[in-house]
């Protein structure tokens, strides 16, 4: 399983707007941040969420672990966390060339 890392800065600007009080990082955001950082790793891009699911909220000032792996049909499996908890799991892929 290969290892990569995404920082969010403490005052990421999403944070002030993304349930004042409570600030969380979108969901989307953290998509994009991952799916970018594995496309960086991996050479090549994925154009399609195959699947995501967001099991625990990822807040400002966190640091998001992720594992990956590639998937049979070229595409890539990734697992995040923060400290050790799940935070979100998916499968991005790829049309054939």
């Amino acid at each position: 399983m290969n290892k990569l890392t995404v920082s969010f800065a403490a005052d990421h600007p999403t944070g002030e707007g993304h349930f004042a009080g409570n600030p969380i990082m979108p969901g989307a955001l953290l998509l994009a941040e991952v799916s970018g950082a594995l496309e960086k790793a991996a050479g090549k891009q994925f154009d399609q969420v195959a699947m995501a699911k967001f099991q625990h909220p990822v807040r400002p000032g966190d640091t998001v672990d992720i594992e990956y792996s590639p998937s049979r049909q070229g595409g890539v499996n990734f697992q995040c966390t923060v400290s050790g908890q799940l935070v979100m799991s998916g499968t991005l892929s790829r049309h054939a060339d």
